[in-house]
């Protein structure tokens, strides 16, 4: 393992070591912290070739500790919302930490987005992270055995996600980074351009949980089916956007899940900068950080502040362990999950 590509970022308040990971191919290049399993930065040329930093992030390992909005995250072992902060499985009950209002989300407490994940292996283009979960952690049956590989392929990160568990268990993991492609520390990104592959999506209620019901986008703002600027219809009086504050939905993604198929794609009009995200799960999440406070201090003097950026989270539908006809993050003794994340990028 080639040690001139980490080096020590830090000891976390209860006093793990954690390391930064540096991976480039020559035309991208990202650093990652084995905290959270953390994307930290990701350098992508414009279209003059000039590296841009294009997610959020902090200077040190107590401003990602302090921090609530899971920047840059690998959030596990359920991403998103379990309403009522509890489940049934096979007829027995489980009962999670409730952290966000009535509701359990990203994993709890500490998730995963708050333990140190080993490095299993360490090259200059892949690393690849690992985590076990013991039965019981937050809650969850089962422990589960995590491997998640950040791979640079040409102008692409692929992210994928590899779990097994000794019991039946719930699994979506997701990868929860803060986009914007004008560069971090640029502002709003109402000018930049989106588009997700989703001619429906999952309505919320008033605890922003889905309520079962499959939705079409045609005739709502949430229409992104062509490139369309972020801010065009972000402040309509939709009920929706209002419950949320924007954009904070799950979009089912067109075609078959379980291949990988285009599922969103942006552009900034500043940098030239295009990302293409591919996906296998059936949904993705678009947040455009509505919460983020105003004024938060971010990398080199970057200021973040609320839609400065969006997240687009690969996932199982949310709060699906409630609704039989949504697909099933179910994960049972013998069986793998997969899931491959791929974000590409080009200039132009």
């Amino acid at each position: 393992m080639d040690t001139s590509l980490r080096r020590p970022f830090g000891v976390t308040a209860s006093g793990v070591p954690v390391e930064e990971l540096t991976l480039d191919n020559g035309i991208l290049s990202c650093r990652l912290l084995t905290y959270g399993g953390i994307l930290r930065s990701l350098q992508v040329p414009d279209r003059r070739g000039v590296p841009v930093d294009v997610v959020l992030g902090f200077d040190t390992l107590e401003e990602y500790e302090n921090q609530t909005y899971y920047i840059g995250a690998l959030v596990g072992r359920c991403a998103n919302r379990i309403a009522g902060g509890s489940f049934t499985l096979d007829g027995a009950h489980y009962s999670l930490a409730v952290n966000s209002g009535p509701n359990h989300l990203h994993g709890g407490t500490v998730g995963f987005d708050r333990r140190v994940w080993q490095v299993a292996s360490l090259t200059r283009e892949e690393a690849v992270l690992a985590l076990t979960s013991p039965h019981g952690e937050e809650g969850y049956p089962g422990a589960l055995s995590v491997q998640v590989a950040y791979r640079l392929e040409g102008a692409s990160l692929a992210i994928e996600y590899r779990a097994a568990a000794d019991r039946p268990t719930l699994c979506n993991l997701t990868n929860h980074s803060y986009f914007n492609l004008s560069g971090q520390g640029s502002g709003p990104v109402l000018d930049q351009l989106l588009q997700i592959h989703g001619e429906n999506y999952t309505p919320l209620d008033a605890n922003s949980v889905p309520t079962g019901q499959i939705a079409p986008v045609e005739g709502t703002p949430l229409d992104l089916r062509r490139l369309t600027p972020l801010g065009e219809h972000i402040g309509d009086p939709f009920p929706q956007l209002e419950l949320a504050r924007g954009y904070d939905h799950n979009w089912v993604i067109d075609g078959a899940a379980g291949t990988l198929r285009p599922a969103a794609a942006a552009f900034s009009p500043a940098t030239g900068i295009s990302m293409v995200l591919s996906t296998t799960l059936p949904g993705v999440q678009l947040y455009t950080a509505n919460y983020v406070e105003e004024g938060l201090p971010g990398k080199g003097g970057a200021v973040y502040g609320p839609r400065h950026a969006f997240c687009l989270e690969t996932q199982f539908f949310p709060d699906a362990v409630h609704h039989p006809a949504f697909p099933s993050p179910v994960l049972r003794p013998g069986e793998e999950y997969r899931h491959t994340a791929l974000f590409s990028f080009s200039a132009r």
